[in-house]
């Protein structure tokens, strides 16, 4: 039997196993499937591009490219057959472009829509509750806005150290949980942090005011204070915490720090 690659490859080999499976009907596998498609008859569409129900299959444009949004899309790939891309907490579309009902649009790229506290689906869409304005949160916290430094005394001041990793980051009622891989442990109170993936927790308003402000998929240095989280693991971070991108020349003034610390000196700092 010939190939049936679609019009979308002009090569096909044979495959004896493949062969055998179809009861000896066909073993054609088709070679270098153009036109973004992909199978062993060139029969869906390869990852990053959806079907075009319009076309049929055979058509040169039966695939299109997914067109995941940059800030509400948690990935880039969208589902091969209805185009539909994985969404963020709380945001809807099938590129996932606007907010779902009882969700607002934040400042956030991590978290774009978020559900206030006190206003719960479906009442609080639209206009009954608002984000916080920046007079809110100028009166709340005081937003990161250049490059913050590390000192000693900061150092001291705060009940842990840890260089973490923001991995991905999901809606819990009024906080977010981050999972986070810790990669070194500068500092820890009573609550022992061990590395590895750990969960970060941090309240909704604190992260609608970037209080602290914190991207995706980067590494940061966090000092933050012992608290219990929501489900009594991982570690919290809060308005008071220090959360800084990471910079590599920071490992041996940590590390100095900590040998200070063990000689007593952040008593007397």
């Amino acid at each position: 039997v010939a190939c049936n690659c679609n019009l979308h490859a002009r090569r096909c080999r044979f495959n004896m196993e493949l062969y055998k499976l179809s009861g000896r009907k066909s073993g054609g596998v088709c070679l270098n499937c153009r036109h973004n498609t992909a199978g062993r008859h060139c029969h869906y569409c390869k990852e990053g591009y959806y079907r075009d129900l319009g076309k049929p299959i055979t058509h040169r444009k039966a695939c299109k490219a997914c067109d995941c949004h940059p800030v509400g899309a948690a990935g880039k790939t969208c589902n091969q057959t209805t185009g539909q891309c994985p969404c963020k907490d709380g945001v809807t579309g099938i590129t996932c472009n606007r907010c779902a009902k009882g969700y607002q649009q934040s400042r956030s790229p991590i978290a774009p829509c978020i559900s206030m506290p006190g206003c719960p689906p479906p009442a609080g869409w639209g206009f009954v509750c608002a984000l916080p304005s920046r007079a809110d949160c100028d009166s709340y916290c005081k937003a990161s806005k250049g490059k913050l430094k590390i000192n000693m005394k900061k150092y001291c001041k705060k009940d842990y150290a840890v260089q973490i990793h923001i991995l991905k980051a999901d809606k819990a009622g009024d906080w977010w949980k981050f999972t986070v891989n810790i990669i070194s442990v500068y500092k820890q109170g009573t609550s022992r942090i061990r590395r590895g993936d750990q969960n970060l927790w941090i309240r909704s308003r604190d992260i609608a005011c970037k209080c602290p402000k914190i991207k995706p998929l980067k590494k940061y240095l966090l000092l933050g204070n012992a608290e219990d989280s929501p489900d009594q693991s991982g570690i919290v971070a809060d308005k008071s915490s220090l959360v800084i991108q990471w910079r590599d020349t920071w490992a041996r003034r940590l590390r100095k720090f900590q040998q200070r610390e063990k000689k007593g000196k952040c008593k007397k700092a």
